[in-house]
């Protein structure tokens, strides 16, 4: 028979937890041609198919099932050991790539990038911002934060902050020029308010919820945007009103520079939460990251 390699094994357990050959070629570094190439050397070798394909899915065939039955204790209890000394030594070393909605970057930078970064100064952190919810695992990344609503539900999810509200913003100047102060969300129909549109293309409807009661209007306004924050800076520039989260806006509203309408009526969200995926090998470098963004959860506040 000829000789395996423990990483041939490695590609064969990886496809099946990601269950396909792109998620994998990711997660391994790898091309997925070479995966694929490696994978079909494996079936050369054994003498079987382990994979069943088609275009549009890749599944564990009988004798790939009772094979990676057979190999997958094996591997973890080579993971644990090697996880298990380089958890003995001094040194973390690597990279860890991390997707973050902007304004929950702002607050992370200096108690958990920084802080890790002097903590373990051989590692390297490469950032990412993005309003926009991805895959982690097919674009590469080791971990991702939004707020909890949006966390895919296949992954193990890590809460940080504490609950966020949504708030209805505007500055003094805007109000000034107004015949009327809006009391209830459908007064927002005459006004011009500041529109967000998703990176999907669809335009946000404004979601409010009062005794049990909830309301989804349409808003007109002048000025679209996809940025929270530059919706907080056009309201300052009293362009009209903005419905933003709290951490955005919340300094303006300390200085005066903004006023909070309909404060009764704007709903509350779980917080900002880490997320990984729930098959991902947790390696020394990112159980440090995990456990020290644990560590710093009273400085979020998105």
């Amino acid at each position: 028979m000829q000789k395996t390699g423990l990483f041939e094994l490695q590609i064969v357990m990886t496809v099946a937890e990601m269950g396909g050959f792109r998620a994998a070629a990711v997660e391994l570094d790898m091309s997925p041609s070479a995966l694929s190439h490696a994978v079909n050397n494996l079936e050369a070798k054994l003498g079987v198919r382990l994979f069943n394909r088609t275009t549009r899915s890749v599944a564990l065939s009988k004798a790939g099932e009772q094979f990676l039955a057979r190999v997958k204790p094996a591997l973890q209890e080579i993971r644990d050991a090697m996880s298990e000394a380089n958890d003995s030594s001094d040194t973390l070393s690597g990279t860890l790539r991390l997707n973050i909605a902007e304004r929950a970057a702002e607050e992370m930078l200096q108690p958990v990038i920084i802080e890790y970064l002097r903590r373990y100064p051989q590692m390297h952190i490469d950032l990412v911002t993005d309003a926009r919810l991805i895959d982690i695992v097919a674009d590469g990344f080791d971990v991702g934060f939004r707020l909890a609503e949006a966390v895919p539900q296949d992954m193990v999810s890590v809460r940080l902050g504490p609950d966020v509200r949504l708030l209805v913003v505007c500055s003094p100047d805007y109000l000034a020029r107004q015949n009327a102060v809006p009391q209830t969300p459908h007064d927002l129909l005459s006004h011009a308010c500041i529109r967000y549109r998703f990176t999907s293309g669809k335009l946000y409807r404004w979601e409010f919820e009062r005794d049990g009661k909830s309301v989804v209007l349409d808003v007109g306004g002048p000025l679209t945007l996809d940025s929270p924050l530059l919706m907080a800076e056009a309201a300052l520039h009293g362009v009209g009103i903005a419905y933003v989260y709290e951490g955005y806006v919340c300094e303006h509203l300390q200085s005066g520079r903004l006023v909070q309408l309909l404060p009764d009526w704007t709903p509350v969200y779980d917080g900002l939460c880490l997320y990984y995926p729930r098959q991902r090998h947790i390696t020394a470098a990112l159980r440090a990251f995990i456990d020290l963004a644990k560590e710093a959860r009273g400085a979020f506040a998105v």
